[in-house]
């Protein structure tokens, strides 16, 4: 295949659905991968893009996903997400697991697996999608937090120990995003969730999509190593306009 090719995790909904279809916009073939296999098939169908199955918490999945591909020139690692609000002193073993699995675990299988294809690319991009959470500790997020802190400590190591090859390596950290995420986090809980953006204007799906968009559209020899975007609306993780 001469079209470039992208791998988009976390693919089914959200802040990778809208990466998918940006970057086919931009001209790239896209690769989707996630658990609903159902949405990333209607996806790829609107995108001319491929679906596959993609549980980045299971080792073997990741496997079977990289084997499947013949090219990789850009991966962007979107699949995440944050479990419950608990302190460290009510933590639950489980949940910390889980989202170390599903953001930083999952993160390096997916790099790990594919970072040969995109070594000989020639000109290979890995974006990681982060979080404030990765740069400023809040209450009520501690797991999440310290997952995104681990996400963005191996995003610049990788960048470190990839210097001089033609690898670009970025790290997009979004404020707040309304996507399913805290729906998820809040274990279905739409009103919670609904409340977090009362009374301003957070950012959309589409809105990190076009960061990534244009990560990977920069000239090979220009590496944007972290981006930290937020609604105008918020200053820092906890600090938000609201208006009446």
């Amino acid at each position: 295949m001469s079209q470039r090719v992208a791998v988009v995790t976390g693919a089914s909904s959200g802040i990778g659905a809208a990466t998918a279809r940006a970057l086919a916009a931009d001209g790239w073939h896209v690769v989707l991968g996630a658990r609903r296999v159902d949405r990333l098939e209607a996806l790829a169908t609107e995108i001319g893009g491929e679906a596959f199955h993609l549980d980045v918490t299971d080792p073997a999945s990741v496997t079977a996903f990289a084997q499947g591909l013949s090219r990789c020139d850009l991966l962007v690692n979107n699949a995440g997400g944050a479990l419950g609000t608990t302190s460290v002193a009510e933590a639950d073993d489980a949940e910390w697991l889980q989202m170390f699995e599903m953001n930083v675990m999952g993160t390096l299988r997916m790099t790990r697996e594919l970072l040969p294809a995109i070594r000989s690319s020639g000109d290979g991009i890995v974006v990681n999608v982060g979080s404030i959470a990765a740069r400023e500790p809040y209450r009520g997020g501690a797991g999440y937090n310290a997952a995104k802190h681990a996400v963005a400590a191996m995003t610049r190591v990788l960048r470190i120990e990839l210097g001089g090859e033609p690898v670009r390596v970025s790290q997009v950290d979004p404020g707040m995003v309304e996507t399913e995420f805290s729906i998820v986090r809040f274990g279905g809980d739409e009103a919670r969730a609904a409340s977090l953006y009362e009374g301003m204007d957070a950012l959309t799906a589409e809105d990190i999509a076009e960061t990534v968009r244009w990560i990977a559209s920069l000239p090979a020899r220009v590496n944007i190593d972290t981006m930290l975007v937020m609604p105008r609306d918020q200053v820092s993780a906890q600090s938000i306009h609201r208006r009446a």
